[in-house]
């Protein structure tokens, strides 16, 4: 028997209230920072990602979902959002808008993952994106804006990571010392660690094994290292982020898991979960549009999974508002009470009253049954003599009170 592949789900009817709960709040954030929505093609030229989000990073080296299509092209399902929104913006000349430009995305996400609670080989991310200014109050404004996102969902226990990884003027002697330090701990590395070592060596703070951990804790701190520039956009966000009242930890290991960050990373994260629970984390990216072939403009973003938030609702038990279930079920008894229960269920739907008419000549005791179990709130039930006398029995299945009424009179009723 047939089922879904490994690592990605079927959202069923019951969960949808959670997906609508959480897209509703997105539309409204975004709206209320001016942000505007983009939406980018699921796959995009393999070199796009491989060339920004970095050669020697987890999501190239093993993660993305990569194919040759019939004209010999090299095409992956997209891994994350930002270049694609960059390539975009590149492309459709929005550099000639005013600056910056402020865009969101709701898109479903592909990596080569090991499944876990919260992350899925596809899931969905909702992303937004500043492009075109370096100013840190535009840094401060992205956390605000996921912040202040997951307080309006009702997750209350969570806490900011924060740091500065510098820029390429200074990050160069950052990782001097930092190779230089973990030089002298080669043979306790793990394999990733000891191919980051050569090729990719901010990521050594980012390893989650135990060991790896254990160096990282003791490891220079990129925030002592940071030329005069950065050291000063750095502490001018922390400033600013004290006026907008978020309060945040400073985290050293912080690097996040892109090539293409520069200056600010942060991650949100619940209060007492483990290094695997982060619910969103962003940073700027300076370099990244020059990069793919425009010319330099400074950005800052931020993105979250949409499955991780669904699983902490659910752990903090946070009341999400159920949509109006089904309003009316018709049930009849006879051929000329199904034809009149037809006609009337249109008139409903017209008016703007969801309805349904039972089906497969089922009795009018089944009949309430599928009532109950599709729990609407009233059942309108005809038969031979109501049709004759204009007329039908409208049942509260709340407390099963039920009285006569002209069918002329129904809609006004049920309003």
């Amino acid at each position: 028997m047939y089922q879904a592949v490994r690592g990605t789900m079927d959202i069923l009817p019951e969960e949808q209230p959670y997906w609508r709960y959480v897209e509703q709040a997105i539309a409204d954030i975004s709206r209320l920072y001016g942000y505007r929505r983009i939406d980018t093609p699921i796959f995009e030229d393999t070199g796009l990602f491989s060339r920004s989000t970095g050669e020697y990073t987890d999501i190239v080296q093993k993660e993305m979902y990569t194919f040759d299509d019939r004209g010999g092209n090299s095409l992956t399902l997209k891994p994350e959002g930002t270049p694609p929104v960059c390539r975009a913006y590149i492309q459709h000349g929005l550099h000639n808008l005013p600056q910056p430009v402020k865009l969101y995305y709701i898109c479903p996400i592909f990596r080569y993952d090991r499944p876990q609670a919260g992350r899925y080989r596809q899931h969905y991310q909702f992303g937004c994106e500043a492009i075109g200014d370096a100013d840190p109050t535009l840094d401060a404004e992205v956390i605000d804006i996921a912040w202040r996102f997951y307080k309006s969902l009702g997750l209350n226990k969570i806490s900011l990571q924060l740091n500065s990884i510098g820029c390429r003027q200074c990050r160069p002697v950052y990782l001097t010392v930092l190779k230089d330090y973990y030089a002298g701990y080669t043979d306790q590395l793990c394999a990733d660690c000891k191919i980051r070592l050569e090729k990719n060596t901010l990521r050594l703070l980012d390893c989650k094994q135990a060991s790896c951990r254990k160096i990282a804790e003791s490891a220079p701190k990129s925030a002592d290292h940071l030329c005069t520039e950065c050291d000063e956009h750095f502490k001018k966000l922390q400033q600013y982020l004290g006026l907008l009242k978020i309060p945040f930890e400073m985290n050293h290991r912080l690097v996040r898991g892109l090539d293409y960050y520069t200056r600010t990373v942060f991650e949100i994260q619940p209060e007492e979960e483990g290094t695997q629970s982060t619910l969103g984390g962003g940073g700027r990216y300076d370099d990244l549009i020059e990069e793919l072939g425009g010319k330099p403009t400074p950005a800052i973003g931020f993105a979250c999974g949409i499955e991780r938030i669904i699983l902490n609702l659910k752990k903090e038990g946070v009341a999400i508002p159920v949509p109006d279930s089904l309003r009316v079920l018709i049930a009849y008894r006879g051929d000329a009470a199904r034809e009149e229960a037809i006609k009337l269920a249109a008139g409903l739907r017209q008016a703007g009253i969801s309805a349904v008419t039972t089906t497969g000549g089922k009795s009018l005791k089944a009949q309430m049954r599928q009532a109950n179990s599709l729990n609407v709130r009233y059942a309108v039930i005809i038969g031979e003599d109501e049709v004759k006398a204009g007329t039908a029995v409208l049942r509260d299945m709340a407390d099963a009170r039920q009285e006569t009424i002209a069918i002329g009179q129904l809609v006004e009723r049920l309003r």
